[in-house]
């Protein structure tokens, strides 16, 4: 998934390894993936422990430790920082990390592995990447930890976490690998001062009646209705192509496991896309993240769907010129109902850091998503993947998204949104490039989809999936 370069246990029961309506494609070519030599268990491991557990005292024995974490240059990473020195001084364990833009950060990490030189410590795994970098071998199984009384706080509590976060961020084929950090449901953001201005008391419910009502109502005078962020990329294949199939009743993958795109929900959904185009601005298949959320925080356009993450930007007066006319609704339903994006990341343990780092990387993982921090995580503008935060009146009034959110999370999570197997960066490449194609006009939705599904298949096939030599895991 990705986001702008804007600056603004659980145990095996959640197994995600069920039957998939998702596909897979070939990731690029990159090194064969190298198993990481065994590693001893962490220091601590096998401590008798002695009186009540503690922060401090687990991590008594890695002070002086050092260790690196991936951040990206968004909301929740700043919260991050902002939140570390408590935790270095409690601990004595050193944190840094390396602010990388998103569409870098897979490549850094996966050279990192392969090349076995560990630069980073503390992986950031987002939800489509949890597939490839857990069966390569790269991020350890975190029951190595959650499992080791010196290291697990009691108050770990991992069925706190909204089960789909930890589920789709951080689980594989049963076996957690990551703890949900960066949380992310697409929202509904509008500018309430402008609906109100054409007559509307209330976003629209349905895409249907965003198109066909709003639509017409608000484009005008050089402002548009709608912006559909839609460059090029992961942007175009997620939260553009995606976020259309899902609502209308389509869907990557039938239940057979074979390329959907051509039925005719799916193409229902990316028919109405064209049609909506006219109420977007005209150069909208240039634009990510960042136009997309700086047009609505100008007045330049009413509505947009977007990552929850980036409600700080509309709510900063130094960013934001609706501060007090922004509103918040559960993406629209479509003739399926309302499926909302679903995206994210996960905070994971490299396996070629030694046996110290990887223990003070999980007391930091452990930390940073705890209950108990998730307060001031999202005070601080990160967006907490913990159920109990939420429930908070006081912050559920400074926080009016708080409520499409859990929304989307707990009723109209789509943990197939996109699949997340080895093969997504393939498949994804293929659809950005043949869905912007669709949008210029440049080939048919009929005939994209019919070749889209052609080169899919064709992915799954050469992996493997309809030969038994790998199971259909999402």
């Amino acid at each position: 998934m990705q986001l702008s370069r804007l600056s603004i246990k659980l145990s095996s029961a959640f197994a995600l390894g069920s039957l998939v309506l998702a596909a897979c494609a070939t990731p690029p070519a990159t090194p064969a993936p190298t198993q990481p030599p065994a590693a001893p268990p962490a220091q601590g491991g096998t401590t008798q422990q002695t009186g009540e557990w503690s922060l401090a005292k687990a991590a008594e024995p890695y002070r002086g430790t050092s260790i690196k974490c991936v951040f990206l240059d968004r909301p929740g990473y700043r919260a991050a920082i902002q939140l570390l020195p408590e935790f270095e001084s409690i601990t004595g364990i050193d944190v840094q990390w390396e602010t990388m833009p998103y569409e870098n950060s897979r490549e850094k990490q996966v050279l990192d592995f392969t090349g076995q030189t560990g630069n980073y410590d503390c992986i950031l795994i987002d939800v489509v990447w949890i597939g490839e970098f857990a069966s390569s071998g790269w991020v350890v199984p975190l029951e190595k930890f959650y499992k080791d009384p010196a290291l697990a706080d009691p108050k770990l509590n991992l069925e706190g976490f909204f089960p789909i976060l930890l589920e789709s961020f951080g689980t594989w084929n049963g076996v957690i690998y990551g703890l949900p950090f960066d949380n992310y449901s697409g929202v509904l953001f509008y500018n309430r001062c402008m609906l109100e201005e054409a007559g509307f008391k209330e976003p629209p419910k349905t895409w249907q009646e965003l198109k066909d009502v709003y639509g017409p109502a608000l484009t005008k005078d050089g402002k548009y209705a709608f912006a559909l962020q839609s460059r090029r990329g992961e942007t175009q294949s997620a939260d553009s192509f995606m976020r259309m199939i899902w609502p209308f009743g389509g869907s990557l993958l039938d239940e057979n496991f074979e390329p959907n795109l051509s039925s005719e929900k799916s193409l229902a959904g990316l028919r109405f896309r064209q049609e909506l185009m006219k109420y977007m601005p005209p150069d909208i298949v240039e634009w990510d993240h960042d136009e997309t959320v700086q047009a609505l925080a100008q007045g330049k356009v009413a509505m947009i769907t977007e990552w929850s993450a980036f409600n700080a930007y509309f709510t900063d007066p130094t960013t934001s010129k609706i501060t007090d006319c922004i509103g918040y609704a559960v993406e629209p339903a479509g003739p399926a109902g309302p499926k909302p994006a679903l995206g994210g990341f996960s905070l994971g343990v490299s396996a070629f850091s030694s046996p110290e780092k990887q223990a003070a990387t999980w007391l930091f993982i452990q930390w940073i998503t705890s209950e108990e921090k998730a307060k001031d995580y999202i005070r601080a503008g990160g967006v907490s993947g913990r159920m109990s935060a939420y429930e908070d009146e006081e912050l559920r009034k400074q926080y009016p998204y708080f409520e499409p959110l859990v929304v989307s999370w707990k009723e109209y999570g789509n943990p197939i949104f996109r699949p997340r197997f080895p093969e997504w960066p393939a498949i994804s490449e293929l659809i950005a490039q043949t869905g912007t194609e669709m949008m210029l006009g440049r080939i048919s939705v009929e005939e994209g989809a019919k070749l889209l599904d052609q080169q899919i298949r064709e992915i799954l096939d050469k992996a493997g999936y309809y030969s038994g030599k790998k199971p259909k895991l999402q």
